[in-house]
């Protein structure tokens, strides 16, 4: 049985302590095109806990639904709350379109380290966090062992390189490469290149000043090693996104690539695979990427106090455990500090590779112009990998980038 210790505490604005209006109907947006079995036994029971109140939740494909929730807000017809990507927080909150949320000590605490930074802009919290993921290393111990070299673990970023270009070279032609390397126009070629930064010591913001640091050694040293995969990995990585690598993976025509722990159950069940952490870099250690999607509670709606209460309903105790281990993420809470009896990835081989890493990881950058940020890491990737200009000006023009975007 599992069991909560405290309650964690979240408000945003004063929750109602009586009564509630009557007949009212709480919106909520959930990205991702479904409601998922968790977050349902919550509304259900926030119905039954709220007589006269209805929560309408609406889910919507993650290609629409945030530009659908941030449409809706800048029309005065906001949704009460929605579940969505930490990354466009900033933009709503710069334009007062959602509440600021203060979470109490204890609710600080439990989290894992770092989530907290990718909900963290101008000294406050813009959304509660809800879905977090980190990132690792998979292989496919059958093309490795195929290509005659030993499966094990690369600790650096030099073992990963050898190891991709020895499977490339005995390939013999036949189009399976060592690594499968993201470039495409795509969110998630930031993300894999920050997996990489991250492992290397590099920040592309610093918290507390706020300044850009993206000009750095470490970020050339970070994109040179990515213009030495581009010459292992697969033809046309600017044609290839993350998930569209898992296939290249399932048909045996990669070796490795990097992905979250979803990625164990999109691959094949008789390839033989090994998850280990993104290896480290000259300047850093095993590191990954922390990515959270957050509720956001809109302003302006008549229904605040029922949504920030909803929102803490969705994301505290018991409801967040079993989001988190009936959908396969890495856990957002420190469950084994708050009373939870054998938490699912406590003792698990599988789940140590993917929270070994958090206390090293890095936040998603939290700005405004969400594209513009993508599009900093995106040209500078595509351009070391069309072998476009050289690392140090490439390196040096995103910075002034990420400068005028900031």
């Amino acid at each position: 049985m599992k069991k909560i210790l405290a309650t964690l505490t979240v408000s945003g604005i004063a929750l109602a302590a009586g009564s509630m209006a009557q007949a009212q109907e709480v919106h909520l947006i959930m990205c991702g095109g479904e409601i998922r079995e968790a977050d349902q036994t919550v509304i259900t029971q926030f119905e039954a806990d709220n007589p006269g109140v209805t929560v309408n939740a609406e889910p919507v494909p993650w290609g629409t639904c945030q530009d659908k929730s941030k449409t809706l807000a800048a029309a005065g017809d906001a949704p009460g709350l929605a579940y969505m990507g930490s990354r466009e927080l900033a933009l709503l909150a710069e334009n007062d379109l959602i509440l600021p949320v203060t979470l109490s000590d204890e609710a600080v605490a439990a989290y894992q380290p770092g989530v907290l930074a990718t909900v963290s802009n101008g000294g406050q919290y813009w959304g509660i966090p809800h879905a977090f993921s980190t990132k690792a290393l998979y292989m496919n111990c059958d093309v490795i062992e195929a290509a005659g070299e030993t499966c094990a673990a690369p600790e650096t970023w030099d073992d990963l390189y050898n190891l991709a270009a020895a499977v490339s070279a005995a390939s013999g032609g036949d189009g399976v490469a060592g690594y499968g390397l993201a470039a495409k126009d795509f969110d998630n070629t930031m993300h894999q290149f920050l997996n990489f930064l991250y492992s290397n010591g590099g920040v592309v913001i610093d918290a507390d000043t706020g300044e850009g640091m993206l000009d750095s050694a470490e970020t050339r040293e970070t994109l040179a090693f990515f213009g030495k995969l581009a010459g292992v990995s697969q033809e046309g990585p600017t044609a290839w996104e993350r998930d569209s690598l898992k296939d290249l993976f399932n048909d045996g025509k990669i070796a490795m690539y990097v992905n979250g722990p979803w990625g164990r159950g999109q691959h094949n069940e008789d390839i033989n695979q090994m998850i280990v952490p993104v290896p480290r870099g000259p300047n850093g250690d095993n590191g990954t990427i922390l990515i959270t999607d957050s509720i956001a509670v809109f302003s302006g709606t008549g229904v605040e106090d029922l949504s920030m209460k909803l929102a803490q309903a969705l994301t505290t105790g018991e409801a967040q455990y079993d989001l988190d281990s009936s959908w396969g993420l890495t856990p957002i809470l420190q469950y084994e500090n708050l009373g939870f009896d054998a938490p699912y990835y406590i003792g698990d081989a599988f789940w140590e590779i993917f929270t070994a890493g958090i206390s090293r990881g890095g936040p998603e950058p939290m700005v405004t112009d969400v594209k513009g940020l993508q599009a900093v890491f995106v040209n500078m990737i595509q351009g070391i990998v069309l072998e476009d200009d050289t690392v140090d000006n490439l390196v040096t023009i995103a910075g002034e980038e990420l400068a005028e975007i900031m």
